[in-house]
């Protein structure tokens, strides 16, 4: 069972990234998904997420508007976009992929949105 991220970096102020959650080992659209973040000194805390189908999407309101999950199970892929980032969204990005007693995460990849 394997999550890997991919896409994070360094942006200005402003800008935007579109992060990668790569699946593999088990039954990717049988798994909601997650995105949570890391910054320096706190917790870890909630992104948003998306149904297994992709059908239901949510949001922590810090993001809404400008953060868009989506995934294609076709693929094996979730996506995280990333608009008007702001230096408060630096952070580490995991993936998190879930179902009942079930429960994966990725190693993280790096935001930091800096000018």
């Amino acid at each position: 069972v394997q999550l890997v991220e991919s896409g994070g970096g360094l942006v200005q102020p402003g800008g935007s990234l579109r992060l990668s959650c790569a699946a593999s080992g088990f039954t990717f659209s049988a798994y909601g998904m997650s995105w949570y973040r890391q910054a320096p000194g706190k917790e870890r805390e909630l992104v948003g997420y998306i149904s297994n189908d992709g059908g239901e999407t949510d949001y922590v309101d810090a993001v809404k508007g400008r953060f868009t999950i989506s995934r294609d199970n076709a693929k094996n892929t979730g996506y995280l976009q990333m608009n008007s980032l702001k230096p408060e969204d630096t952070a580490v990005y995991y993936c998190n992929a879930y179902r009942t007693l079930r429960n994966y995460w990725g190693q993280g990849t790096q935001v930091t949105v800096s000018s």
